[in-house]
């Protein structure tokens, strides 16, 4: 293994065995000795092979589900691969799930000897490292209380403080980091920054891109057990973020669906009703009726997700129920953000737009081109008004969301243009 490689990894697989039936009591385990048990094949790992460099910070990202954890698990020897190898050259910190290595009945003080002794420090290193551990987690006037007596942050930072004192080569960070607040977070961050000096390698799982590409110097994208990308962190982010964007289109869209068909079904009981004659205020609203929206990009593709910077087409459909009547209408437009701050309004009386042409077509549409809008929920409210008399027939007090990414770091609402001056 090369000298400078802390971590080798080559066609790791892990396969975990999911059993169908579920035994609820010792009645059934015991009748379930004598039948045939049937089981699920979950792949969590699917032949990953990379490497990590000594005095890297190399993370691992990935949605729920991804393999990451496991991952991890099989770097710190608590799983066996299936297939493959791994090779480690250095002693291992694993700070992988909370509670390992910890005994709630035991004191905050016992229970630094007995994980520091599970990461395979002495009695002299513990005693010479403890008042430093105590420090770090910043848990002095709790440490002779019962572990069962903290909260999970508290636990957060005492099994944290433990595993980068224990003097390791290589510390494995799974994302239960999050659970420690802000100020301790950074505060871990800031340990790893002296890691790296040292020349010590940390890997760590998480779902904070920012952290990834703020602190990494490379990452890697893990789906469904196999490897997507590895590269600069900064680059593995953003294919992060642009999966994410899919599968929340996806989501998006089957959801729109389900609310399309409920939209098509009260339309048609609507319509039946005006058929029948209904109210003359029935009549009086639905002589044109808002019956959807839609978010298209550039090439006319309806989508739900948007970069900053991209085009945005917000088409609104119609319904003019009494066309004779509905010739002469103005059609508005305006767009918020999810936190209620009004960005846009806009309206074809004051542009002077002929309307006449969404009339024959049954939808207007406004083009945005090159969104300077920053990462948020979005929804747009519509209205169709009389020419003459301004009379509203129909108003959409919130349309669905489109949802917005942004790959800079900066803050606010929108992305301005700037330029640093000397």
């Amino acid at each position: 293994m090369n000298k400078d490689i802390a971590i080798s990894v080559k066609g790791v697989s892990k396969t975990f065995k999911i059993p169908h039936e579920k035994v609820s009591s010792i009645r059934g385990a015991v009748t379930g000795i004598f039948r045939d048990k049937s089981y699920e094949e979950f792949k969590a790992l699917d032949n990953v092979s990379f490497e990590v460099k000594k005095g890297e910070f190399f993370g691992i990202i990935g949605r729920n589900g991804s393999g990451k954890s496991t991952l991890l698990k099989v770097l710190a020897g608590i799983y066996q691969a299936d297939k493959g190898r791994v090779k480690v050259n250095g002693m291992i910190s694993p700070f992988l799930e909370l509670g390992i290595g910890f005994n709630p009945e035991l004191s905050g003080r016992d229970n630094v000897y007995l994980n520091a002794t599970v990461l395979g420090m002495t009695q002299k290193q513990i005693d010479e490292k403890f008042d430093a551990i105590v420090a770090f987690s910043e848990l002095e006037r709790f440490i002779d209380q019962k572990l069962k007596n903290y909260s999970s942050g508290m636990q957060v930072r005492l099994a944290f403080s433990v595993s980068i004192h224990a003097n390791r080569d290589i510390l494995l960070m799974d994302e239960v980091l999050a659970v420690g607040d802000s100020n301790f977070q950074s505060k871990c961050l800031t340990e790893f920054a002296k890691y790296k000096d040292m020349n010590r390698t940390v890997v760590i799982v998480t779902h904070d891109i920012t952290v990834v590409q703020r602190y990494c110097d490379r990452a890697m994208l893990i789906r469904n057990g196999k490897i997507v990308k590895i590269g600069k962190a900064e680059e593995v982010g953003n294919t992060y973020v642009y999966e994410n964007m899919s599968d929340e289109e996806k989501r998006i869209r089957d959801e729109e669906k389900r609310q399309q068909k409920d939209r098509e079904k009260k339309l048609s009981i609507n319509s039946e009703d005006f058929i029948a004659g209904g109210s003359d205020s029935f009549k009086e609203k639905t002589m044109a009726e808002i019956t959807g929206v839609e978010f298209l990009d550039k090439n006319g593709t309806v989508k739900n997700i948007f970069k900053t910077g991209d085009d945005l087409m917000v088409r609104v459909y119609f319904n003019a129920l009494n066309k004779e009547l509905v010739t002469m209408v103005h059609f508005g437009l305006a767009l918020f953000n999810q936190d209620g701050d009004y960005i846009v309004g806009i309206n074809t009386e004051i542009d002077n737009v002929n309307t006449s042409v969404y009339l024959k077509k049954g939808f207007f549409q406004v083009c945005f081109p090159k969104i300077p809008l920053q990462k948020n929920a979005y929804y747009v409210k519509a209205s169709i008004s009389d020419k003459v008399s301004g009379k509203a027939y129909d108003f959409l007090d919130k349309s669905k969301d489109f949802q917005i990414f942004q790959l800079n770091k900066n803050q606010g609402i929108i992305a301005m243009q700037y330029k640093w001056m000397e």
